[in-house]
């Protein structure tokens, strides 16, 4: 078999040509395009693992949240006990009364309340009113008023204060201040 005739030589390069061919017809055709679906099938396997554990984190997520917006809405059910419902005039001086008790102040007005439009913050469902008291009382007294006042109630702040020495009120000791502020709060509108 070593010498082969020409014309057999010529028939064994042409049917190995012929080979190689088709060996490179099927590489071409169905090899090379199967792998390249696998490429993208492992490339889509990695994506959807992304997004399954994105899709599990907001699971694990969704819980820790309904629990923090549980925790918001009862904190602020507890902070809207302070805040003014119904008829203002009466919840303020009802509100004044009981609170300067602790105090030697005399606050002999309270002015009827004036709603406006929320000015402190952005667009919320409340309303936004503002009454003058007018009184005497010490220096101390009414300082020790105004900042536990506004520490107490934190959805009201004082504006426009005045304090006058010059003319006492009658029937008041001189040492005592004459004192006039704006309360602004916060009521809660009648469903």
């Amino acid at each position: 078999m070593k010498k082969l005739s020409p014309e057999k030589r010529n028939q064994l390069i042409a049917v190995g040509i012929a080979i190689i061919g088709v060996l490179t017809m099927i590489y071409m055709l169905l090899i090379k395009p199967q792998y390249q679906k696998n490429r993208e099938m492992a490339a889509n396997i990695v994506t959807a693992r992304v997004e399954l554990q994105k899709t599990k984190d907001l699971i694990i997520k969704r819980e820790s949240s309904n629990a923090a917006l549980t925790n918001a809405l009862q904190q602020l059910a507890h902070e809207e006990n302070d805040v003014a419902v119904g008829d203002v005039y009466s919840w303020t001086y009802d509100t004044i009364r009981r609170f300067k008790a602790k105090y030697a102040l005399d606050i002999p007005s309270v002015s009827q309340p004036g709603f406006s439009e929320v000015d402190v913050i952005g667009a919320i469902p409340y309303k936004q009113f503002k009454v003058t008291l007018t009184g005497t009382g010490y220096y101390h007294d009414l300082g020790k008023f105004i900042a536990d006042l506004e520490n107490n109630f934190p959805h009201v702040r004082l504006v426009n204060l005045a304090i006058d020495t010059s003319a006492a009120l009658p029937g008041t000791v001189q040492e005592k201040l004459n004192f006039r502020m704006d309360v602004v709060a916060l009521a809660k509108p009648n469903n």
